[in-house]
């Protein structure tokens, strides 16, 4: 009996992390909808680039999630790497490049519009990198986790 308890430890754990990963891209991905639809913030070309890698991350994850199928990493990981690397750059701009003057506009909204600052540091850019931050923890070595047989 105790073999089995063991066995089963991996699979929950598993499955909470790929159910915390679809959960966090959920909600980035109806953050952002309601920033852009309801709040009328008009996203920069950045913006929709992230949003390009982190939309279909909802529907890979939650259809991982429910079919339980931790192959999904291998193809997670490198929308979320990208994304949380136009994040990363993003915030970049945001923060060091316009704080200096050098900023470049990217469209017909400028990269570094701060529509969002809480507590004087959180961005729009900077909550997408901590979501795709997350998920690259979240799903980190998921796939090698051993799982419990059925």
């Amino acid at each position: 009996m105790s073999a089995t308890s063991n066995s089963e430890k991996p699979a929950r754990s598993v499955d909470t992390r790929l159910f915390i990963a679809w959960a966090v891209s959920v909600i980035a991905t109806l953050g952002s909808l309601y920033l852009s639809e309801i709040k009328q913030f008009l996203p920069c070309d950045l913006c929709w680039f992230q949003r390009i890698f982190m939309y279909p991350l909802t529907i890979l994850l939650g259809i991982a999630y429910f079919k339980d199928d931790v192959g999904i990493a291998k193809y997670v990981l490198p929308l979320s790497f990208i994304g949380g690397g136009i994040s990363l750059y993003h915030v970049t701009i945001q923060r060091i490049f316009s704080a200096t003057g050098n900023a470049v506009a990217c469209g017909k909204v400028p990269c570094y519009t701060d529509y969002l600052n809480w507590f004087g540091f959180i961005t729009i850019p900077l909550l997408a990198l901590i979501a795709f931050i997350i998920i690259i923890v979240m799903l980190w070595g998921i796939g090698k986790t051993p799982k419990s047989s059925n």
